[in-house]
């Protein structure tokens, strides 16, 4: 039986800051929940864009030529190739859209690299 996805439900399911899960697919992207506080790593995706739609909380993407603030509700979109670096002062909790198999770390693998989000 066709079901809704309640984000509020899987979220409550996330207790690691920069840890993704997938939480559907579209086509061959991945539909990903993430709890962020505090500072990425700078990074990049050669081979695509990534979609940040803030849910609940304050972000900041970090870019070379500036920044970008987003709150509730706001999205931005990293085009493809453009290093960035998201900051969040307290807890935010982000809805991410990109192609399945898209490393979270792009091009500067490290501490925060998650190679098979889980499904949650």
């Amino acid at each position: 039986m066709p079901q809704a996805i309640s984000l509020r439900e899987k979220l409550r399911g996330i207790d690691k800051h920069w840890t993704p899960g997938i939480v559907a697919a579209l086509n061959d992207y991945h539909v990903k929940l993430v709890k962020i506080q505090g500072e990425f790593t700078w990074h990049s995706h050669a081979e695509t864009d990534e979609l940040f739609l803030v849910l609940h909380g304050k972000m900041t993407i970090l870019l070379h030529d500036g920044e970008v603030s987003l709150a509730d509700g706001d999205l931005y979109v990293v085009p493809k190739g453009v290093e960035h670096k998201p900051v969040a002062e307290n807890e935010c909790h982000v809805l991410l859209l990109e192609p399945a198999g898209t490393l979270n770390t792009g091009d500067t693998p490290g501490e925060f690299t998650v190679e098979q989000p889980l499904w949650i």
